[in-house]
């Protein structure tokens, strides 16, 4: 009888390019990490094939968290290797407790607009992000990792660090353009990134709207009033000027997604608003003869009518669109005018 072959234990663990792929870094970024800082698979099958265990993965999934909040890659490293070291049921140190936003040279917190440094991930899974900063390199790879907690935390940190306006500026937008155009580039594969992102976008922008509520209280003044053209879904942009005034003080009726015509027309005459801003994401929602129109509408009582100034935000309409609508540049300007138009509306 012939002896059978041994058989060859079988190998665990994921592969170098399948844990890139969970954690939106690049293979050569984990391979960089295993070579400066010995953050690499404990075991190694055939010799020199990485196979990463799940204690191997934890361990490198805190170093991505540690780098997103600005931790310098060194010190990500030693702390990631001394809580895997230490066992999930061991919790953190003070020692190890790390800032949620930190910079390491560069611009300060006043300077938010400067990009960090280090260059952009060749991964096929990575970001078209360019030349961005830190926080939203760490955002992106929060949310193509699917790590919701993650992103929750990286967003909060952003608007508590350099404040909602530049947060949604210079973190969240450009991040969420990012998504969506590698979502368009890439077919249906990075749906559930853009929704993820979104989702936690919208829920600390509606966060911080209703943190705000107390300096609305017993305001007897018109509020401004925000909506999306007919056709137009992306509330996103309204919904951080809609948060951004009430941090003002300002008060607001949020009209949301897509409101017909009739329904806009009616909510203006109905409530006398300080001022209107109108969202259009595209040209093919952006109508000029319904926002003439709402401009043009009067309200009050016959012989003290009135009408509001419109304000048409978004990349959706052309330049010089009309002398008698308002263009706001951004986020930023559109709170100054806005802003000002209700101080001058107070009885």
């Amino acid at each position: 009888m012939t002896a059978r072959p041994e058989a060859k234990p079988a190998v665990t663990g994921v592969t170098t390019g399948s844990l890139a792929r969970s954690l939106g870094v690049s293979p050569t970024t984990l391979r960089s990490w295993d070579r400066r800082y010995g953050l690499g698979p404990a075991v190694r099958a055939d010799g020199r094939q990485r196979r990463w265990s799940p204690q191997d993965v934890a361990m490198v999934k805190e170093m991505c968290r540690l780098t997103a909040t600005g931790m310098p890659p060194a010190e990500a490293a030693r702390t990631a290797m001394r809580q895997a070291r230490r066992g999930p049921d061991e919790g953190t140190s003070p020692a190890d407790a790390t800032p949620t936003v930190r910079r390491t040279g560069g611009p300060s917190p006043e300077q938010p607009g400067a990009a960090a440094g280090g260059s952009p991930s060749r991964s096929p899974s990575a970001l078209p992000l360019g030349s961005a900063r830190q926080e939203c390199r760490g955002l992106a790879r929060s949310a193509v990792r699917l790590d919701a907690s993650a992103v929750h935390e990286q967003l909060t940190a952003a608007v508590r660090s350099y404040g909602l306006v530049t947060a949604w500026e210079e973190v969240m937008a450009p991040t969420l353009r990012a998504v969506g155009r590698k979502w368009e580039s890439s077919g249906d594969r990075y749906v559930e990134v853009e929704h993820l992102l979104s989702w936690h976008v919208s829920t600390v922008l509606r966060h911080a709207y209703a943190a705000s509520a107390h300096m609305r209280r017993g305001q007897d003044t018109p509020p401004v009033l925000l909506a999306c053209l007919p056709g137009e879904q992306h509330t996103l942009p309204l919904e951080a000027l809609n948060a951004a005034l009430a941090e003002r003080g300002v008060p607001t009726l949020m009209l949301s997604g897509a409101v017909p015509g009739e329904a806009l027309d009616g909510a203006v005459r109905r409530v006398g608003p300080a001022a209107v801003a109108l969202w259009a994401q595209s040209r093919s929602t952006a109508s000029m003869p319904l926002a003439q129109h709402i401009a043009s509408a009067r309200w009050g009582i016959r012989g003290a009518r009135r009408h509001s100034p419109v304000l048409v935000c978004g990349p959706g309409w052309e330049r010089g669109s009309s002398r008698e609508l308002l263009r706001p540049t951004g986020l930023r300007d559109a709170v100054r005018i806005l802003a000002s138009l209700h101080s001058s509306a107070r009885p």
